[in-house]
Formats: C-alpha cells, structure tokens, sequence
C-alpha cells in the first residue's frame, strides 16, 4: 500500500482529474492558435495568457502523475521543487512520494492567487500540506532564492518558455543524480537543445510525446 493508492490521496486525485476534464476557458475561446503559439513562446507576454488560463487547470496526465510518484519514490527525494503548481495534482503526487520515503519539503510556485487557494486545500484534504510550501509570485523570483541546500527532483510545468531560466536558478542547488522532469516540451526547443547538448552537465532523454527527464551529472 502507498500514500498514492490509499485514502484520503486516491478519491481526492481521481476527483480532481474529473474536475479538470470539465473545466472550459471561455475566454481562451475568443483567441487565435496563432497568437497563443505565439504567447506561449513569448519570454515576456506569458502572463498574457496564463491569465486566460486561470480557469483551467492544466494538470499532468495521470501517466505522469504516476511516473513522477515513481522517479521521486526511486530515488528517495526529501526535496523537490516544482514550477507550476496550478490546482496541485503534480503536487498530490509528489508529495505522496515524500511521505512514502519518510518525509520531506516541496517548494512549489504559481503566480495566479486563485489556483493557489484552491490548491492548499486540495493539499490539507489530501493530508499532505504538512510537505509544501507554495511560493505566490513570478517563479524568477519566488525560486531566486532559500531553496533548500540540496534539491532531488526539479518539475518543470510552468510558462514553457521560462523552463531554462528556472533550471538556471536551481541548478546549483541539484544534487549528482537529481532528476529534472520537463511537461510539454514540444514548446520549449532550446531548453531541450540545453540539456541534451554533451558538457552541459545532464544525460537526457524525452519520454511520451512530450516529456524530458534529465539527471544532472556529478
């Protein structure tokens, strides 16, 4: 048995899934692909339009949650950082990881107040929020700083085009053998060119359609 398969986490992740296949954006609607492509590409207008975006909840895939539950379990993560909290089903997740291995923090960031309020009380009726500690704010900012010495697991599932810049402030912190686990990578061309190039310092390889799980070197 685990914290993942095992009340209060496994009722609460499934109903959570069965809230974010019925949540709409009405106003992402009224948008063309085009300029979504582009503001989602877009270092400076990412706000734009994950404010459109605010009512949706953008969760991983079930798949995923499971992978990152496994890649934290295996590898006896105490700490994790996560870019991108939204409603907190990664979250779930990887704190049911934490408490399976014995305790731990997660350090999670999400600009959008409403998201965050929603998703600490997924957190406190999971019976996890004893493990995070949710940052409110632009993650160039709320991550810049007070991480933990030493970070295991780095999830990557923000603005797509920050993902470089945020493994830029963790890094240092990324212990030999730390895995980065990057969502939707099919918008985020340099950030993959990063970190499969030789001498950057990870062995990387993409896993689904669209993921990439990175170990940092020694």
């Amino acid at each position: 048995m685990t914290t993942l398969t095992t009340e209060p986490l496994a009722t609460l992740i499934e109903r959570l899934y069965t809230q974010a296949s019925a949540a709409t954006s009405p106003v992402l609607n009224t948008v063309s692909h085009e300029e979504r492509e582009r503001l989602m590409h877009s270092k400076t207008e990412y706000r734009e339009l994950y404010a459109m975006l605010k009512d949706l909840w953008l969760p991983v895939s079930r798949d995923t949650g499971k992978l990152l539950y496994m890649l934290a379990r295996s590898t006896k993560a105490k700490a994790i950082v996560e870019f991108g909290t939204s409603f907190g089903l990664s979250t779930l997740h990887l704190t049911a990881a934490l408490r399976d291995n014995g305790g731990g923090v997660l350090i999670g960031s999400e600009f959008e107040p409403s998201k965050i309020a929603l998703a600490r009380k997924h957190f406190v009726e999971g019976g996890v929020s004893d493990l995070i500690e949710v940052r409110e704010g632009d993650a160039l900012v709320t991550l810049a700083s007070h991480l933990p010495e030493t970070v295991d697991l780095l999830l990557l599932d923000g603005a797509k085009a920050l993902y470089g810049d945020v493994l830029d402030l963790v890094e240092k912190h990324l212990r030999p053998g730390a895995l980065v686990v990057a969502d939707n990578t099919n918008y985020c061309p340099e950030y993959l060119a990063h970190v499969r190039a030789t001498g950057n310092g990870y062995v990387s390889v993409p896993f689904a359609e669209d993921i990439e799980v990175s170990m940092r070197l020694g």
